[in-house]
C-alpha cells in the first residue's frame, strides 16, 4: 500500500430498516377504505380523510378504545377477522409497489452488504403477501419483523430494535425509512436516523416534528441519498 493514502470512510449506516406500507407498497388507501366502510357499517361514519389521519401508522387493535366509543360495539376477533378478509382481497386484487421502491431496495441491499429488513406495524401475513405480491420478498427473506409480534408496536421503537438487533447492528448506526409520524417518532425512539418519504409536501412539518432528519419525495431518490451519505 502507497504511504500516505488514507483509509476509505466506513458507510456512516450499517442497516437500512423500512417500514413496508406507504413506503414500499402502496397499501394504504386501500387499507383504509376497507377500514372506513367497515367502520361506517357499525355505526362510525367517517370521511377517508379523517380515516386516514386516525388510523395511518397504526394497529387497528390499538385504536380499540376509540372504535368501542364510536360505534358503541366491543371490537370482536369476529369483527377483526372481517376487516383482515376484506383488506386481504381488494389488496390482493389491487395492490402496486410505490414507485422506485425496487431501486431504492436493490440500492439499501448493495449499500449495506445485504443488512436491511422491513419493520412494519403490520401482521405478518400482510407484509409477507404484499411484499411476495410486488416482487420484493427475495430482498427480506427471514428479515421480516412484524409490530403484532412485539411486546409494544409503533410509535414504541420495539419493531425497530428487533430487527437492528437481528442484523447485528447498533439503532444508532440504523437507517430507517418512514412515510408516517407514528413510524418516524418509532425510529427515533430506536436511536436511529430516520429519512422520511414524503411526497406530500404538506405532510412534511408533521413529519419534521416527530423526528425525520431528511426528507424526500420520491422513492427514486434513496439510491443518490445512500451513495452520498
Amino acid at each position: 500500500m502507497l504511504a500516505g493514502l488514507k483509509k476509505a470512510n466506513p458507510m456512516k449506516f450499517e442497516a437500512v430498516l423500512f417500514d413496508c406500507d406507504g413506503v414500499l407498497v402502496d397499501s394504504e388507501p386501500i387499507t383504509n377504505g376497507v377500514l372506513r366502510d367497515l367502520l361506517e357499517e357499525s355505526g362510525w361514519t367517517l370521511t377517508p380523510e379523517e380515516c386516514f389521519r386516525l388510523f395511518i401508522g397504526k394497529a387497528v387493535r390499538d385504536e380499540r378504545v376509540a372504535i368501542e366509543t364510536n360505534t358503541g360495539q366491543p371490537l370482536t376477533e369476529a369483527w377483526m377477522a372481517e376487516f383482515y378478509a376484506r383488506r386481504n382481497r381488494e389488496l390482493q386484487a389491487r395492490l402496486t409497489a410505490i414507485a422506485g421502491a425496487h431501486e431504492a431496495v436493490a440500492a439499501a441491499h448493495a449499500h449495506g452488504a445485504q443488512r436491511i429488513a422491513c419493520a412494519s406495524g403490520a401482521d405478518r401475513f400482510k407484509v409477507e403477501m404484499q411484499l411476495a405480491q410486488v416482487g420484493l420478498m427475495r430482498y427480506f427473506e427471514g428479515r421480516i419483523f412484524s409490530g403484532h409480534e412485539m411486546p409494544r408496536s409503533k410509535p414504541a421503537p420495539d419493531v425497530y430494535l428487533a430487527a437492528a438487533a437481528h442484523l447485528g447492528a447498533a439503532g444508532e448506526h440504523c437507517l430507517v425509512i418512514e412515510d408516517t409520524p407514528t413510524g418516524v417518532t418509532a425510529g427515533v425512539a430506536a436511536g436511529a436516523t430516520v429519512w422520511a418519504y414524503c411526497p406530500q409536501p404538506e405532510h412534511g412539518a408533521a413529519l419534521r416534528q416527530a423526528g425525520a432528519s431528511h426528507l424526500f419525495g420520491h422513492m427514486a431518490d434513496l439510491p443518490g441519498l445512500l451513495a452520498a451519505a
